[in-house]
């Protein structure tokens, strides 16, 4: 009983830190993707999955409004009160190109379970591709049973990325961690 109010707790704050970086804009920005160009990349990205992801790509839209970039890849974590995600993919850019990303990083938090996942994540403010490289801290909650969708929100300099996850594993918590984005990969996630 005491674990799940935790859980409820956690996820609450989660949701509440995230609101918090609500950029929502209305108008459209030259080097900027719309939801459409965003959900048609998933659909090729995703494959059968593409329903639940328009859905979770016009909500983050809605809150944060149109990215300048987004990274389609796949990754990897595990986490028992300690957790590590490893994952790879290719940053896109409307006018400042692409580029090949690696990511890892801790958690730590009420956390345990394993997940293997494609992921989209949709990259706001960026003011270069460099800045990519550097650490982006947040809340995350997690829930697989076999399968699921989720999305979360980091921040470092301005800069907010929200991957978006279509899992396979099982998982549940909510942990607090960071992702460090590197342009080679490697093992050390600090």
């Amino acid at each position: 009983m005491r674990a799940t109010l935790r859980l409820a707790i956690l996820t609450l704050a989660l949701l509440a830190f995230g609101a918090n970086f609500a950029l929502a804009q209305s108008d459209r920005r030259p080097g900027t993707f719309s939801a459409d160009e965003l959900v048609q990349a998933g659909h090729s990205f995703f494959g059968t999955v593409s329903r639940g992801l328009a859905q979770v790509v016009e909500k983050a839209v809605s809150r944060w409004g149109q990215p300048n970039g987004y990274i389609l890849g796949q990754e990897g974590s595990g986490a028992f009160v300690v957790g590590l995600r490893y994952g790879d993919g290719k940053l896109y850019t409307k006018n400042a190109g692409d580029r090949r990303v690696f990511w890892e990083g801790p958690s730590i938090g009420f956390d345990t379970g394993g997940e293997g996942a494609r992921t989209m994540m949709l990259v706001y403010n960026l003011p270069a591709t460099e800045a990519i490289y550097q650490r982006f801290g947040g809340l995350d909650g997690s829930a697989y049973f076999i399968g699921g969708f989720g999305m979360t929100a980091l921040t470092a300099n301005n800069i907010v990325v929200v991957p978006i996850r279509s899992g396979v594993g099982l998982r549940l918590g909510a942990n607090i961690g960071y992702l460090k984005f590197t342009p080679k990969a490697t093992w050390n996630p600090f």
